[in-house]
């Protein structure tokens, strides 16, 4: 072999054995740093004077943009009880909620047990809401219950992902 093509072959050696050094270190420092939270308001300013609209509707029409089919006593928002996002309240429009750290999350839960893309709420065709687990390595909890399939929840009772505990409200 030539004396060039040694050289060649440590050089690229040298590289890939520094890009796994860069790619380790990138690894390490998100898991002692965590994800970086953003706030979500400032990206939905053009949002919101379509959602004064809606919270400005009467409620017979608010029903029927929502779908038409929520019951009269079914839950209107969730809510945050525990954890670092205590008081933080998302209404209830029809729409899927997806929990977890991943940025592109309804709520964004900075939690070193939550999963990127821990659990997910949404409607089921009665108007009730249905929580499933996506596969997270910590589980998710139904009134201390471990959700192996989508569960059904009732307004009040505490849904537990790591330390933040979220429940549907009227």
């Amino acid at each position: 072999m030539s004396e060039l093509t040694l050289t060649v072959m440590r050089l690229g050696f040298l590289a890939v054995l520094w890009l796994f050094v860069i790619v380790a270190v990138q690894v390490i420092r998100s898991d002692l740093f965590g994800t970086r939270v953003t706030q979500r308001g400032s990206r939905r300013e053009g949002a919101r004077p379509q959602q004064a609209a809606r919270q400005a509707a009467p409620p017979q029409q608010r029903q029927q943009a929502a779908g038409g089919r929520q019951r009269r006593n079914a839950p209107t928002k969730l809510v945050v009880t525990e954890g670092t996002l205590t008081g933080t309240t998302v209404a209830l429009q029809g729409q899927t909620i997806t929990l977890g750290r991943a940025h592109d999350s309804t709520i964004v839960l900075d939690d070193d047990y939550a999963s990127s893309r821990h659990a997910r709420i949404y409607p089921d065709r009665d108007g009730q809401w249905i929580v499933e687990d996506l596969g997270s390595t910590n589980g998710t909890y139904l009134d201390r219950t471990r959700l192996t399939t989508p569960t059904p929840i009732a307004p009040g009772a505490p849904v537990r992902i790591g330390k933040t505990v979220i429940e549907l409200r009227k």
